[in-house]
């Protein structure tokens, strides 16, 4: 038998087993097939009349909360005026939807202000970053809190997560500098002249870089007294 018979022979069988698999099968077959289509109309039934008016009720919402917070009066931010609610609010009622995804990251900034470190960690980490910027400062913050409660290790943690998120001239140096000042606590002045080195070479032009000199010659003179 030559190649091309012997090939279209087992194709030939092959479709020959598919359709006797249809037939003996036809009725789980039909029931999975439903199955799919109930799930798909489920979804979209979901989408369409749940997240799409939570999501609309939300951005509303947070229009006013979003106006206290660039004010800075984060008591009414967090918990709302009386007429419209709150971060808090809006994360319990709307997590669900991209607003109130977003309300996660208003909410954890806003309590990072206050120094509610606990509670800022607990809303940031729930915020899905939809951003490169806004995901490396969630990740900062959280390193931020970690350091003002004195969890230098999940301070640290943190902080590489921001610089490792994306790679930019602006939040990358700021985080990195956080990372060394974190190490020079610890006393290891090794891993933070290593980094403030970085910041030289690899962000020459950034605000971090202006007086980089300072700290390099900082942790230089700790190395030394330690030898």
């Amino acid at each position: 038998m030559s190649a091309n018979k012997k090939e279209g022979f087992e194709i030939a069988e092959s479709i020959d087993k598919v359709e006797h698999y249809v037939h003996d099968n036809k009725k789980s077959l039909s029931i999975i097939g439903g199955t799919i289509v109930l799930v798909v109309l489920a979804y979209f039934g979901y989408n369409q009349f749940i997240v799409k008016p939570q999501e609309e009720e939300a951005r509303e919402n947070m229009f006013i909360a979003e106006q206290y917070f660039g004010q800075d009066s984060i008591n009414l931010a967090i918990a709302g005026d009386g007429s419209y609610p709150g971060f808090e609010e809006i994360v319990e009622n709307y997590g669900s939807s991209p607003s109130g995804n977003l309300a996660n990251y208003y909410l954890g900034m806003s309590y990072l202000k206050k120094g509610e470190y606990e509670k800022a960690i607990e809303a940031l980490k729930n915020y899905d970053a939809e951003d490169d910027i806004t995901g490396a400062l969630s990740l900062g913050a959280i390193g931020g809190a970690y350091m003002e409660l004195g969890n230098l290790d999940e301070s640290i943690t943190y902080y590489k997560k921001a610089t490792d998120w994306d790679e930019n001239n602006f939040t990358c140096p700021i985080f990195m500098k956080k990372t060394a000042f974190a190490y020079e606590q610890k006393k290891d002045y090794a891993a933070a002249l290593d980094i403030y080195n970085k910041i030289k070479k690899d962000f020459p032009m950034s605000t971090e870089a202006r007086d980089i000199e300072k700290y390099i010659g900082r942790a230089e003179s700790a190395i030394g007294t330690s030898k």
